[in-house]
């Protein structure tokens, strides 16, 4: 895929995100197995594994090569709830700045906590769910994105 088929930002990372967050809307309002081609086309239903995924998680690399964990909190009893950690995202939008909204996503029932999460082979990628814990970030910081195969996360 390179750099995004319909985007030409001159970010490559902001324009695979901008085709992920198009083939996402497109299904939920609001030569490899793995890959972002693999996991766009399973997520418009282009191949077998189509039917009922809602999103592409990924993995984004900072400049210094390091995977980038996001933090967050939810809401809880009208307060904010214990700070959490992922490694893996679900992109909600992108716009035109470059700058992006990312959801956090966990294991179905998982409460990660930040001290645990040494890079992104420490956190489980079974039954991954949309939190509703989302974070800005400037995809002018991020130089390598891994796409991981389409999920579901939304009906777990």
């Amino acid at each position: 895929m390179g750099c995004g088929k319909k985007f030409d930002t001159g970010n490559c990372v902001a324009d695979i995100l901008k085709d992920i967050v198009e083939a996402q809307n497109d299904i939920v309002e609001n030569c490899c197995d793995t890959s972002c081609d693999q996991s766009i086309s399973d997520l418009l239903g282009d191949s077998d594994n189509g039917n009922g995924l809602d999103t592409v998680p990924v993995i984004l690399y900072c400049k210094d090569c390091k995977p980038f964990k996001g933090f967050g909190a939810p809401r809880y009893n009208g307060g904010i709830g214990e700070i959490v950690a992922s490694f893996i995202f679900r992109v909600k939008k992108v716009d035109d700045d470059n700058c992006a909204v990312l959801e956090l996503l966990l294991k179905n029932g998982e409460s990660c906590g930040h001290e645990h999460l040494k890079d992104p082979t420490d956190q489980s990628t079974d039954d991954l769910e949309a939190t509703g814990i989302c974070i800005t970030v400037d995809l002018d910081c991020f130089c390598h994105i891994t796409c991981l195969p389409a999920v579901s996360a939304f009906n777990n």
